[in-house]
């Protein structure tokens, strides 16, 4: 008993005093990717290093990096993709949404998981063939080394598939903007991350989310897999065991660093979470 009052008293004037009650994490390392999880990773770095001040960590962001490669050859600690790899450990943090996006004046009601390949296979040239508007469909695709673009090609089995001639834009706001308009405005159709989506829904951009398999795109129906078109955020690893880069692990699990995911993609459920 008088053990455990003293630690607590030493507790108090470490804390009194400024200095640390246990071993705070140090060190430096690198996490590497491209595509939409910038923003919320770059998020998660500054969060993890604000609670541990001798932890640096630098984000390297590059549309045509390799991060895979970077982990393989100790470049980098951590690469976040969407897609598990052999050879490396693989940890999810979240789950993103994959849209399928029209103008709000498209009044086509919905399209099944099925009618999303073909369309972005090139079958249907008129938004009629879909029960929509008598206009052409404009196709507007992703860069193929960004997760979203991978996935989206591996949920519906259409990579290769997508016509060569496809529009292609990077960036989700841009992509947004286009779809926005495009004339005729029913005419150009896109995927990007649901939680750019529905940022673009609730600030009044003139566009709207199709439901897949009559599923509505939204964090809850992600979350317990209703709807059909997610993939897995995932923060990828060497083997080998890194004090580091478990403890930013752990941050983005927790309490804080679920919370931050959400600004931008899909919790896990509590129960996934430790």
């Amino acid at each position: 008993m008088y053990a455990r009052i003293s630690a607590w008293v030493c507790a108090g004037l470490f804390l009194l005093i400024g200095l640390p009650v246990s071993a705070e994490v140090a060190g430096s390392m690198v996490i590497a990717g491209h595509g939409p999880e910038q923003r919320v990773v770059e998020s998660l770095a500054h969060a993890f290093e604000k609670a541990n001040p001798r932890a640096y960590i630098d984000v390297v962001w590059d549309d045509k990096s390799k991060p895979l490669d970077m982990v393989k050859s100790k470049q980098a600690n951590i690469a976040v993709t969407g897609t598990p790899e052999n050879g490396l450990r693989s940890l999810q943090i979240a789950w993103d949404g994959i849209a399928i996006m029209v103008h709000r004046s498209n009044f086509t009601k919905e399209v099944t998981t099925q009618e999303v390949a073909e369309l972005f296979s090139g079958k249907y040239k008129v938004w009629a063939d879909l029960g929509g508007p008598d206009t052409k469909v404009l196709l507007i695709d992703r860069p193929r080394n960004e997760n979203n673009r991978d996935a989206f090609e591996q949920l519906l089995g259409i990579a290769g598939k997508i016509p060569d001639a496809t529009k292609v834009i990077s960036k989700d706001e841009k992509v947004i903007k286009t779809i926005a308009g495009t004339l005729p405005p029913h005419s150009a159709v896109t995927y990007l991350s649901l939680g750019q989506a529905l940022e673009a829904v609730a600030s009044g951009v003139p566009v709207r989310l199709l439901p897949v398999d009559k599923i509505e795109p939204e964090t809850p129906t992600v979350k317990d897999g209703r709807y059909p078109l997610r993939r897995p955020v995932l923060l990828l690893s060497n083997n080998e065991s890194d004090p580091l880069v478990a403890a930013f692990e752990q941050f983005a699990l927790s309490d804080e660093g679920q919370k931050i995911v959400s600004e931008s993609y899909t919790p896990l459920p509590k129960t996934l979470s430790p």
